[in-house]
This record gives structure tokens, sequence and C-alpha cells, in this order.
């Protein structure tokens, strides 16, 4: 055979190897489960605690749990009442709150009468009621003066999760019926002029901590005296005038909040940072095992959907609380099957 023809063939046979080597990986590679993400958390320093010396414990602690920070800002009080972030992230509380109008809060009827002595449709049609926001408004008091009204209101009913309504008086004003209006105080500690919380965005591999450990014995439960000595809300507590806060921490104010799960961090991350659940890692992984966009942002405001084993409906949130990454992901694809 002449040489210049086995040369040719050697190389066409070389050419054909290379395509067919490339084929087989990208083949493979389409084909493969996509990697376990890692866990992914939204924590942020509250504003009672938001000093610079929180900041620097918050972080050492962090980094000494052998957690990534990806990135970390401040975000002002002004920017998070302009932009409602403190509202969405309490969704459940704050729609009936701030977000939305009497109008359109799901009232039982039913229930509203039996309760209340008098048909909620009437009560609507004659403006009688409203959200938290508004009733300051109309009644002519800060987030302080309502919260009082509140706590001296005669009857308060709990139409569901999050879900409160009573009639509040005010001297000289008309009473009002108001839904969630204790929401309004924890707001104003948020949306100050001088108010700001300073947010970490984390990641870590569950191997090395679990999400149940990560919440529990670093962060510390919600109430910092029961906390281990060594996490964050109980260091807080123990060296508050340290760190320069004007205020004992208690259940209500103790110094940090962290994500409760995976997804939680998504919803929270997307909120607070603008990020794309498409550009998240764990928002990635929910997507190519199936949950579709649409879905993933409807879940982030903690609706109720169908639970395993004929449980009936019940929280997204809470059906997904202190599980790892790979738990999380493989929970939130059953509650997909079910609900799909």
């Amino acid at each position: 055979m002449p040489q210049n023809l086995t040369t040719s063939t050697t190389l066409a046979l070389l050419t054909l190897a290379a395509a067919v080597g490339i084929s087989y990986k990208m083949s493979n590679s389409s084909s493969a489960t996509p990697p376990t993400p890692l866990n992914s958390a939204f924590v942020f320093v509250k504003p009672h605690a938001n000093t610079a010396l929180t900041q620097n414990l918050v972080r050492d602690k962090l980094l000494d749990a052998k957690i990534t920070i990806l990135s970390e800002k401040d975000i002002s009080g002004p920017t998070i009442d302009a932009k409602k972030l403190i509202d969405q992230h309490y969704y459940a509380i704050a729609s009936k709150a701030t977000i939305l109008p009497a109008s359109e809060i799901p009232v039982p009827a039913d229930k509203f009468e039996e309760e209340f002595g008098e048909a909620w449709d009437i009560v609507l049609k004659e403006g009688r009621a409203a959200n938290a926001m508004d009733a300051c408004e109309r009644l002519g008091v800060d987030a302080v003066g309502l919260n009082t009204a509140w706590n001296s209101a005669e009857k308060v009913v709990k139409f569901g999760g999050g879900f409160y309504c009573g009639l509040v008086k005010v001297d000289g004003k008309e009473p009002l019926y108001v839904f969630n209006a204790f929401f309004m105080s924890m707001r104003s500690k948020f949306v100050g002029e001088s108010a700001s919380i300073h947010c970490f965005e984390v990641e870590w591999n569950s191997s090395a901590l679990s999400w149940s450990d990560f919440r529990n014995k670093l962060l510390g439960p919600t109430d910092p005296a029961d906390g281990p000595a060594t996490s964050i809300r109980r260091t807080i507590l123990e060296t508050y005038k340290e760190l320069g806060l004007t205020s004992l921490p208690n259940k209500g104010d103790n110094g940090v909040h962290a994500s409760a799960s995976p997804f939680e961090g998504l919803a929270e991350k997307a909120n607070w940072l603008g990020i794309d659940v498409a550009n998240d890692t764990f928002g990635r992984a929910l997507i190519a095992a199936g949950l579709s966009v649409e879905t993933i942002k409807e879940w982030s405001v903690d609706p109720r959907v169908e639970q395993p084993g004929g449980a009936g409906k019940g929280s997204v949130f809470d059906a997904l609380e202190d599980i790892n990454a790979d738990e999380c992901l493989a929970k939130l694809v059953e509650l997909n099957g079910l609900n799909n």
C-alpha cells in the first residue's frame, strides 16, 4: 500500500476516533446525574444588633465552622421599606398586613360572621376593614400605636397560620377590623432611616456540618438564652454590651437570622439579593430535577400544598426544615409530583 494512502487512512481513523470520543463524553455528560448541590443559606444580622463588632463575630463564627462566605453586604432600612423586602420575607403574615388590600385578603366569610356577628361582605362594602398599613393611616397612629390598640382589642380571631383579625378601637375614630396589626411593630425595626441589616450568602458541605447543626448548634435556637454556649445567638446575648448593642437580646431581637432549609435559603436570596433562581446552584438542581421556575417562585412564599402519605395540605417550608440539600431536593421532587 502506498505510504501516502496509509498516512491518509491513519489520519482519518484518528479523526473518527476523536469524534467518537467527544460524542461519548457529551452523551455521558448530558445523561449524568447532576452533582448534589452544597448546602446554601442566607444569614443576616438583625437591625438591633447590626454593629461592626457583631458583623465580625458572625463572620468569624461562620468561617470557623468551615462555611464559605460567597458574598456579604449591608441593606439599608429605606431600601428594605421601598422594596418591601421584609414584607416578602414574612410573606404569609405580611400579605395580610401590608401587601394585599382588605378586599383581596381571603377572609373566610362564614367564620368571620360566626366570630364577629356581622357579614364580611357588608363590612367590606362599608369600608370598615383594612390591612395593618392602611389602618395606621386611617386611625392616625404609628406602628407602636397600632400595636397598643391591637393588644387592647376586645377580640382577635385566628383564621389560619399567620392570619389574624381584630376589631381595633382608637379614641375619636370609628372601630376598624384590622388584619395582622402586630406586623407593623415588627416591620418598623427594619425600615427606619438609620436601620440596616448586614447579610451573608454562604455555602458548605453537609458532610462537614449538617443543616440541623448549622441552625441549632452554630446559630442557636430562637431564645438565645437556650442556645449552646458557643452558638452565635448565645454569644451575642452574653456579650451584647461589648458588641455595642443598646438592649438585652430576646426571642424576637435575637441577633441573627438564618434560613431554615436550602429551599428557604434560595427564596431568601432571590428576595433580598435579587438573584435569578436559574443562576443559583440549588435553583439549577431543582430545575434539572423537573421543577419549573414558576413553581419555585410560587413555593417561595410558602403556600400550603399536598403532603405525602395522605396528610393533606401543609406548609412547604415546614416540610423542608432542617434537612440537607440532597434530602431537600428529593423532598421537593416528591412534592412536585404530588402537586403537579
